[in-house]
């Protein structure tokens, strides 16, 4: 079983809260727009790190992080990348690739907007974190915290952080 702490949209920003989640999580996972490497790097010193770059992101982010991660964790298959879409409304991009092999859980960050929907049609799970860091519109700062055990993917739970 694996403790998941997934968080998007840093935008240069990482505080004592959003560490004292990760200190509690096994694995940290970015959905990209980290701004500062020194974010990405404070993470990776604590706990394993997997990441992908957005939108806003240095060509040194580019070269430490793909555009697109995909890998297993315990027995579900997942792909991180940072501007997916959602449910009904999927990125061109990524569209053809999620209809001929889509993953069992699909991450993106980007909009700034905490997501959790299933995809009945294609049977996989899309999550988007919101916004943990203080740039952008968003008014609340959140993450997600789930576990992965073997095929399941269970207690997920909404962290909220007054901006």
């Amino acid at each position: 079983m694996k403790k998941i702490l997934l968080l998007s949209d840093t935008h240069s920003h990482i505080d004592d809260t959003i560490l004292k989640y990760v200190k509690q999580a096994d694995e940290v996972w970015h959905a990209g727009d980290i701004g500062d490497l020194h974010v990405t790097d404070t993470l990776r010193d604590l706990k394993p790190l997997r990441a992908v770059y957005g939108n806003i992101d240095s060509t040194k982010a580019r070269a430490e992080f793909p555009l697109d991660n995909r890998f297993m964790c315990e027995e579900v298959s997942v792909w991180i990348t940072h501007i997916g879409g959602y449910p009904g409304r999927y990125n061109p991009r990524v569209r053809e690739a999620l209809q001929t092999n889509p993953p069992r859980l699909f991450i993106c960050g980007h909009s700034h907007i905490l997501k959790v929907m299933l995809d009945k049609k294609l049977k996989l799970l899309h999550m988007n974190p919101g916004a943990v860091g203080k740039h952008g519109f968003h008014k609340v700062r959140t993450m997600l915290r789930f576990e992965i055990d073997g095929r399941e993917i269970k207690n997920l739970e909404v962290i909220e952080i007054p901006r």
